[in-house]
């Protein structure tokens, strides 16, 4: 198993890069990028609007928008009017005077220590500004996940022992209604309802914590953060657990009708010791399989609509924030950080099958 796990975490920096490296030539194609954003900002602009960029090391105040120095033969859009030496300045500031390929050499190298320079348009390191919305993202995702699977997994179970049943019609009704419904949908419902719209005022909407964190106690403390996080999550966990649940009842159901299930049953075993000493171990597979894709999602995509809507300020914002504005040095960070977090997660769920299935032997088998 030792070497399983070195093959797997070396074959992980050609995986990153090639990542990168897709990511860097589609960006390389991009219109509206970070030069072409602050153009953008001060064509038809007095001199106080270019001293607003100075703040990022450059010194733009004394170039004026509208100069016709030494004329114009910039390719960016909306350019024209523009002293060349200014667009000089802006990308030396951003680093595209350099080849593309320098720069994406210099990136790999930075990543590499975890040095990922300072934001295009915040005056702040992009490390410290992952740092400051990481809580709400691995609040999000952490209890998303635990909430979903919790309730999935005893719940698939249940649904499949008594497949055809009262209760399994009426649970798949109420699965299928809450796939059904998109989550966002679901959390102004739940604001409407519970968070000060026309009926209840229970929940906060705003913020992980309340104005007097720094004064309750430690139990104050904890019930207080879930409480911020209660609508949040049930607007989330809807509709991955109901995903999780008809995917663990059909494993189960496909396992159940086995031959070896039979045999078990015949030798005298009671039931519960069929399913959680036989067959639980081998449906448990397919679902620990997507457990990385659920988390990476649950952890990112998946919680940007609902920290856009309960004003919380999450990593899945801060990406999307940073798209829109092409703050590149924000964007390949995130992605490097979360590609990371993906494969080590896979790792982990690959070690997780032997655990689950000791007849699983990764040793034995090429990567």
């Amino acid at each position: 198993m030792g070497a399983y796990i070195l093959r797997r975490l070396l074959l992980m920096i050609p995986t990153l890069i090639g990542i990168m490296a897709i990511n860097f030539v589609v960006v390389q194609f991009a219109p509206g990028g970070p030069v072409e954003q602050i153009i953008a900002r001060l064509q038809g602009t007095d001199v106080s609007a270019t001293e607003r960029f100075s703040g990022g090391g450059g010194d733009f105040s004394g170039v004026q928008p509208g100069s016709e120095q030494g004329g114009n033969t910039s390719t960016y859009r909306g350019a024209q009017g523009l002293d060349p030496a200014f667009i000089a300045e802006l990308e030396r500031e951003f680093g595209f005077d350099k080849p593309p390929l320098e720069r994406f050499g210099l990136m790999l190298w930075n990543y590499a220590r975890f040095d990922f320079g300072e934001s295009f348009f915040r005056d702040v390191s992009v490390i410290d500004l992952i740092l400051e919305k990481m809580p709400v993202s691995i609040s999000l995702g952490l209890w998303m996940t635990l909430l979903s699977y919790g309730i999935s997994i005893p719940l698939g179970i249940a649904k499949a022992v008594r497949d055809g049943s009262r209760f399994d019609v009426w649970t798949s009704a109420v699965i299928v209604v809450g796939y059904a419904v998109p989550g966002f949908l679901f959390a102004v419902l739940l604001i409407v309802l519970f968070a000060g719209g026309n009926f209840l005022d229970i929940f906060p909407l705003r913020g992980l914590t309340s104005d007097n964190w720094e004064q309750l106690s430690w139990p104050e403390r904890i019930l207080d953060y879930f409480w911020h996080l209660a609508l949040p999550l049930t607007a989330m966990a809807l509709s991955a657990f109901a995903t999780s649940t008809l995917l663990v009842k059909n494993s189960f159901l496909d396992e159940i009708r086995k031959q070896y299930v039979l045999t078990a049953r015949m030798k005298g075993l009671a039931e519960r010791a069929v399913l959680y000493r036989h067959v639980f171990r081998n449906a448990m597979l397919i679902v620990i399989a997507g457990f990385p894709g659920a988390f990476i999602g649950a952890f990112f995509a998946g919680s940007l609509l609902i920290e856009q809507i309960f004003s919380l300020d999450g990593l899945g914002l801060l990406g999307f924030e940073s798209v829109i504005q092409r703050d590149y040095a924000v964007v390949f960070a995130t992605l490097y950080i979360f590609s990371l977090i993906g494969l080590i997660v896979g790792l982990i769920s690959d070690l997780t099958y032997t655990w689950i299935d000791p007849r699983i032997d990764f040793e034995s088998r090429e990567v």
